[in-house]
């Protein structure tokens, strides 16, 4: 096992936990462990994203719709998680709710916290969100 996976172990446990019991106890976690504002942006390309991202959707149609709606390239303040959250822009129902602030406009949006990364190389912030990320997408 890899540190990586050593450090979700020891954040969810090692006994037989179900899936939803194991994002409760990683929410717990970032409660206590994630510093607060912290500067976020997306993994990859959000949901609604993709067809213009592939080149299947109209490039204007996507300039003006990201004025709008959130996206991946855009950076933000993480003010809050919330577990249980959900909105339009969270394509996983058991997602912990991340609720961020655009940087560019002022605009607050809910995202998935599992679609997040910290902004910097070495920050504790940016192994916490990592960690989840990895967790998230390999546990369901």
């Amino acid at each position: 096992m890899d540190a990586q996976w050593k450090r979700i172990e020891a954040i969810i446990g090692g006994e037989a936990r179900t899936f939803k019991s194991s994002v409760a106890a990683f929410y717990e976690h970032l409660l206590g462990a994630l510093e607060l504002p912290c500067e976020v942006t997306g993994i990859e390309d959000f949901n609604w994203e993709e067809r213009y991202v592939f080149g299947v959707g109209d490039p204007e149609e996507y300039k003006r719709l990201k004025k709008k709606q959130p996206s991946y390239e855009d950076r933000y303040d993480l003010l809050a998680i919330e577990q249980g959250a959900y909105s339009e822009w969270m394509p996983i129902g058991d997602d912990i709710g991340a609720l961020v602030k655009r940087k560019s406009d002022g605009k607050e949006f809910c995202l998935g916290l599992s679609e997040l990364k910290a902004v910097g190389r070495k920050s504790p912030k940016k192994q916490l969100l990592d960690d989840f990320g990895l967790f998230f997408a390999n546990s369901r």
